[in-house]
């Protein structure tokens, strides 16, 4: 409700009188019975004759396209809240009410009860939704407003509450459906009978699983009715509000489902366990679930080859990686009729921090200390020399073609000796072979890389050897996709680093009374190293920024666990000697390390990476006209107290600076920010100097200049929304509109001596922090009016009132980074979509701090590579072929697909091959040549001339050198590319988007709040230090 006043009062009010003129009965409900207080519910009976659902009037002549997308948009809505009600009305009335009745006692009352509960108040919530709905349509072509009632109706603490029970219920009312559909026929006859009788077939559970699907589905329609409204439009700022309520409701609901499915995951697990150590591990309260997936363990004999697959599930808790056997077995009748959980039985359990990834190829286990085995199908079997890890029979084929190699490298030596010339036997024929040769190993080599893509390796501990040496067991798992595989690496380490002491009590949650978070639910503390530490301590933090950058000799295993790659750039400057200085970090690995440092001439005061904007294809061909000193690609601007301003290449560690210039009053740059083909420098005198880039140049023309003049004061803060720039001067904002430099101001704060110090953008709003006090503000991007104002200080018992101020600002992957004066960091939780980011709950506080003032915080962020997440078409190309094609024969007219049934085998069903049909018989070894009749001399064949008659270069038919010759296509994309993909695998690899990031911050020293001094637990005070944060892998489209 307080929400929706912020901007839409009048819609508020309309909607209060629709609902209070349109409910003919409200009555507050009685206590369920079931021990739970149900104040503020009410039953509301509608009458469908007084109170039809809502229905459009017909669509008038002469509106907009986007009046008519929104209409239709609004239709949806109408539609799909009716199709819901029917569901919802479905359960109450055909299953519910029948079991409730006392002479079709099937089951206990009071279970059925529990399997249908809080679904009454559901309805109740939609029901009165839709009464004001219906008013609201009724009068949408006069209006056309729609997000004010979605805040007024989902904005209440009764919807959360009605909805948090029903799902948090919603695992157990599934587990009564089942037992009573294996305890009571007549049930399982009465659910059957319910579902044959319907129209669509739908069983209970689909439509007792539709009101967690609910807001999700409402989110997808109010983004596109938001797509669809204008700026200036009323509904523009309440449909805004309205995503922001409900994506706020959504993430709490399905957090609890998480936890839900969660805690009833482990006690099903539990229930298998015979250890009772395990169970009570299992049954603590520190215990978390991190991840489970279903995997397949594959064991292999000694050669290599496949024995034996089995699926495990895996569950990774916060200290313990546990394995066990899955029975996924139940009774047909009630697997169709609501899930059937699946029984566990654990194979074995280990302690987390003895758990190590190993990758193909990596030998480091294997120590003096310990014995490394392969879990093998026989025990029996004995491990004599190396034991392959990993595909070992794809080792093996790279080893025979780097021996052939070498054969055929002595035999192309002796080919040049020849005194005969025949078109299939000479020098150009032998050299095509050693180059065919050699793309096989490239091949093979990818191959074994790609292999290793769904293939994870985990050594464990076992039981020590008759000599008491500990002894390590390989397990091998395949994953169902790369993707699994990169979250799995992922997790894992990440749940190492969450057991180190600075994790463990890492940060406090003030809804949880002062109680610390799980570790794996909040940013975890990585490391944290010096800045500046050969410089003198007088050298002032400034600023830092993230210079993405992809490195091709990262492995899979280390792009899935290092910091987001690039290069870090940490700049500041001051001391005795007043020159500036930037250090340049490498985050290519899971430590940042430190790879170049730069002197400059004065202090750096603010960085700005600019990165190289895209260009069409027309752009591109124009492009391709400018000298090559022009392309430059992404570059980095640091602005220097002195006035001046430096341009270098952001290529690596290769800093070079590519231009030098300093604006026209020789002022201090405070900020930068770039927009389209501008660059913003706000000075200290309060002027903005904007500069232009040339056409078709990727610099900037430094005699552009143009300045801006918005107060006395400096220009402390810039910030780029949309096509224009907002700076800071003293407590006054202006808006600074594109190329045109047209201006805008409006007052962020009512005392003139409250500068604007920080600003930071997520979807609609703008929070803003001051110089002085303790609270940040929140505005509207269009319309500039203030929505929320918070008290940091009010958050925490960590900071001290009236003697706070905030000191950074930072908002990533929905968390509001707060860094105050104090040295304390706090974190506040807010949507990401195009809502306002308003803050939704009361925030967490880290425990590891600063010892001085947080001076930024910086965020990390890099993609993997597509190739990772991509499985090789290659092996999707063998599989085809060779279940297709014949095995005896290469097609050389073809597009290169029937050869590869021939040299190149999937990891799956290659090791599982029977000996005799390891190798294939007849190869064609061709890299450039596609035929040897054009060359000089002839055919050397011991066949008669009249039986070997050949075909053309373009003939489709097979000659005798076919068989002979080996052709691997010259273009790589044949190889690369393979057969199209199938949509629900590949094709989900490439639309998938795997993020990797971490937070910065930079400050004096390092403390734990709440305990005492130690060398662990501080550092020393006036050390420039960095701090670094590191989030879970994130998943997006």
């Amino acid at each position: 409700m307080k929400a929706a006043r912020n901007g839409t009062k009048d819609g508020l009010e309309k909607t209060k009188l629709a609902m209070i003129r349109k409910v003919s009965f409200l009555q507050r409900k009685d206590s369920t019975g079931e021990g739970k207080d149900d104040a503020g519910y009410m039953n509301v009976s509608v009458c469908d004759v007084k109170h039809p659902p809502p229905q459009l009037c017909p669509m008038p002549e002469g509106l907009s396209s986007q009046q008519v997308v929104r209409r239709l948009i609004l239709s949806s809505i109408v539609q799909s809240e009716s199709s819901y009600l029917d569901s919802l009305k479905r359960i109450l009335e055909e299953y519910q009410r029948p079991l409730l009745e006392s002479q079709n006692w099937i089951l206990n009352p009071k279970k059925v009860r529990q399997i249908f509960y809080r679904l009454q108040e559901v309805h109740q919530c939609h029901s009165m939704f839709q009464i004001a709905l219906a008013s609201r349509v009724a009068e949408w072509d006069h209006s056309e407003k729609i997000g004010d009632l979605f805040v007024a109706s989902f904005s209440k603490s009764m919807v959360l509450n009605v909805y948090s029970d029903y799902i948090n219920n919603f695992t157990n009312a599934m587990a009564l459906i089942k037992k009573a559909c294996m305890s009571k026929p007549a049930f399982l006859d009465f659910l059957k009978k319910k579902q044959a009788s319907s129209p669509d077939r739908i069983t209970l559970y689909g439509l007792m699983v539709k009101p967690i699907q609910r807001f999700p589905q409402f989110i997808l329609l109010l983004q596109d009715m938001l797509k669809n409204t204008p700026k200036s439009h009323a509904d523009r700022l309440p449909l805004q509000l309205a995503l922001t309520e409900l994506e706020t409701l959504a993430e709490k609901l399905n957090e609890q489902k998480r936890l839900a499915d969660q805690e009833a995951e482990i006690q099903q697990l539990a229930h298998s366990v015979g250890d009772r150590n395990l169970s009570k591990l299992l049954n603590s309260q520190q215990r978390q679930l991190i991840q489970c997936e279903l995997l397949t363990e594959i064991v292999y004999g000694e050669k290599g080859q496949i024995l034996k697959s089995k699926e495990r599930k895996i569950f990774l808790l916060n200290d313990t990686l546990i394995c066990a056997n899955v029975n996924l077995k139940g009774p047909p009748d009630i697997s169709s009729l609501v899930p059937v959980g699946p029984k566990y039985t654990v194979k074995w359990c280990t302690p987390l921090l003895q758990t190590q990834v190993v990758e193909v190829g990596q030998d480091s286990l294997q120590s003096k200390d310990s014995i490394v085995t392969a879990r093998r199908h026989s025990s029996t079997s004995s491990i004599t020399g190396k034991v392959f890890l990993g595909p070992p029979r794809l080792y093996q084929e790279l080893q025979e073609l780097q021996h052939d190699l070498a054969v055929v490298e002595e035999v192309s030596l002796l080919v040049g000796t020849l005194s005969g010339t025949y078109q299939n036997l000479n020098s150009t024929v032998s050299q095509d072979w050693c180059l065919a040769l050699q793309r096989l190993i490239r091949l093979k080599e990818e191959e074994i890389q790609n292999a290793n893509k769904c293939r994870l390796r985990l050594s464990v501990p076992g039981k020590p050897d008759k000599s008491g040496r500990p002894v390590s067991i390989m397990v091998v798992f395949n994953t169902p996709s790369p993707l699994s595989k990169i979250s799995w690496v992922n997790r894992l380490h990440l749940a190492k680093i969450a057991q180190r002491q600075e994790n463990t009590l890492g940060w406090e949650c003030a809804e949880e009374d002062g109680k610390t978070k799980a570790p794996f639910s909040c940013p975890l503390l990585t490391c944290k190293l010096p800045v500046f530490s050969c410089k003198t301590h007088t050298l002032k933090l400034e600023a830092a920024l993230h210079s993405p950058s992809q490195s091709s000799l990262l492995g899979f295993c280390a792009a899935s666990t290092c910091l987001p790659q690039g290069y870090l750039w940490v700049a500041g400057g001051g001391g005795s000697s007043n020159h500036g200085h930037v250090e340049i970090f490498s985050l290519n690995r899971a430590t940042p390390r430190l790879v170049k440092s730069v002197p400059l001439r004065a202090p750096v005061l603010c960085v700005e990476y600019v990165k190289e904007p895209y260009h069409s294809s027309s752009e591109e061909k124009e492009a391709e006209k400018v000298p090559s000193a022009a392309k430059i690609g992404n570059i980095i601007c640091v602005g220097l107290q002195d006035g001046s301003i430096h341009v270098y290449s952001s290529v690596d560690t290769a800093v070079q600076c590519l231009l030098t210039w300093t604006n026209p009053d020789s002022c201090p740059v405070f900020c930068l920010k770039h927009s389209l083909s501008f660059l913003f420098a706000g000075l200290a005198n309060g002027k903005v100097a904007v500069y232009q880039r040339k056409t078709g140049e990727r610099l900037w023309d430094v005699d552009s200049c143009r300045l801006v003049s918005l107060g006395s004061e400096p220009v402390y803060n810039l910030l780029t929304v949309e096509d224009a720039v907002w700076a800071s001067c003293a407590n006054q904002v202006t808006v600074i509109q594109g190329s045109s430099l047209l201006t805008q101001s409006f007052e962020a704060h009512s005392d003139p001596s409250c500068r604007v110090s920080h600003m930071v953008r997520s979807g609609g709003g703008v929070w803003m922090a001051f110089s002085q006090g303790s609270s940040i503000h929140l505005f509207h991007t269009e319309t500039l009016e203030p929505l929320q104002e918070v008290n940091i200080s009010t958050r925490t018992a960590h900071l001290t009132p009236g003697q706070v101020c905030v000191s950074s600002l930072l908002i990533c992957q929905g968390l509001l980074w707060v860094g105050t004066s104090q040295g304390v960091i706090l974190t506040f939780p807010v949507p990401t979509l195009e809502g306002i980011p308003k803050i939704t709950g009361k925030g967490m506080t880290s425990l590891n701090a600063h010892c001085g003032p947080v001076d930024f915080l910086v965020s990390t962020s890099s993609t993997l590579a597509s190739d990772l997440l991509r499985r090789d078409s290659i092996l999707n190309g063998s599989e085809e072929g060779r279940n297709g094609g014949d095995g005896g024969k290469g097609d050389v007219g073809g597009d290169g697909e029937g050869l590869r049934m021939e040299q190149t085998n999937s990891p799956r069903d290659s090791e599982a091959l029977s000996p005799r049909d390891e190798k294939p018989k007849r190869l064609l070894l061709q890299y450039r040549l596609h035929s040897t009749c054009q060359l000089p001399g002839k055919l050397l064949t011991a066949q008669s001339d009249q039986g070997n008659l050949r075909a053309g270069p373009d003939s489709l038919e097979h000659s005798p050198e076919d068989g002979s010759i080996y052709e691997v296509n010259e273009d790589p994309d044949v190889w690369v590319r393979g057969r199209p993909m199938e949509l629900g695998k590949e094709g989900e690899a490439k639309r998938s988007k795997v993020t990797s990031t971490a937070i910065f911050s930079g400050g004096r020293g390092y403390r734990r709040i709440g305990q005492t001094a130690s060398a662990d637990s501080c550092s020393d005070p006036s050390e420039n230090t960095l701090l670094v944060w590191q989030l879970p892998l994130t998943l997006s489209q």
